[in-house]
């Protein structure tokens, strides 16, 4: 027998408002599989599996704009997807152990129980990152660059001073807030506030890379646009961020 729930029953089963099941359907994210003559909205089986994909995304920090364009690719496949979900939520635990790690042992130090060094204070933070890009990207870096490459920028970040650290994180948010400004307010890439955006881009690159060099950074910059996965990194809150950065650096790179 083929399910057929009500969008009350959708609301309930999901936690999620009649109202924005309403605004799905506007939008053409989550449509109802049935209409009835009443202009009752009814939802089978395959529309609360995708109502579930949205919300695993949304918990990702995805838009609405961003999923829709996921879902509705020719070649989505939903088992894939959930993999991917597991594979993020396994990094996510694998993080907030870290930190628990790391607070509590915040809580000894200040006891007077163990004694702790600024490095490990930030270690949790910094592992992440290593671990999250290794993950999403090493095997495409390692190939275009070799390990020897790869190595030793994780270790650059590994070891990195608390000082350091901070100006890295700060220099990565820098860079994501210029993006977005530059591309709301229709700026070009051969702008000075292209420019500044590469130099920032320089930077943020040399705190990690082994040696910077032009032509590697216009390499990395063609990644942006060409891996979905690097460019969802600038393009999750405003779309053509990452278009224009890599017009930026190949407008500058030479010139900087």
């Amino acid at each position: 027998m083929k399910l057929k729930y009500s969008i009350r029953k959708i609301s309930e089963l999901a936690g999620v408002s009649a109202r924005t099941l309403r605004y799905y359907d506007e939008i053409g994210l989550l449509k109802p599989s049935e209409i009835s003559e009443a202009g009752y909205r009814y939802y089978g089986e395959r529309e609360l599996a995708l109502l579930q994909q949205i919300l695993f995304y949304r918990e990702r920090g995805f838009d609405l704009k961003q999923i829709r364009k996921i879902l509705y690719q020719d070649d989505f496949d939903i088992m894939r997807a959930l993999k991917e979900h597991l594979r993020e939520l396994e990094e996510q635990k694998t993080h907030v152990e870290s930190l628990i790690r790391t607070v509590e042992q915040t809580i000894r130090s200040m006891k007077g129980e163990c004694e702790m060094s600024d490095k490990e204070r930030f270690q949790a933070f910094k592992e992440r990152v290593v671990k999250g890009n290794e993950e999403r990207y090493g095997a495409e870096i390692r190939e275009k660059y070799g390990d020897e490459e790869l190595d030793a920028a994780n270790r650059k970040v590994l070891d990195m001073s608390e000082e350091d650290w901070e100006r890295f994180q700060n220099l990565g948010e820098e860079i994501k807030i210029q993006l977005k400004e530059a591309v709301l307010a229709g700026e070009t890439p051969e702008s000075e506030r292209g420019k500044r955006i590469v130099l920032l881009h320089k930077e943020w690159l040399g705190k990690t890379w082994k040696q910077y060099t032009k032509e590697a950074h216009a390499a990395i910059a063609d990644m942006y646009i060409c891996d979905e996965r690097f460019r969802l990194y600038y393009d999750k809150e405003v779309e053509g961020c990452a278009a224009f950065l890599e017009a930026a650096v190949r407008s500058w790179v030479e010139r900087i």
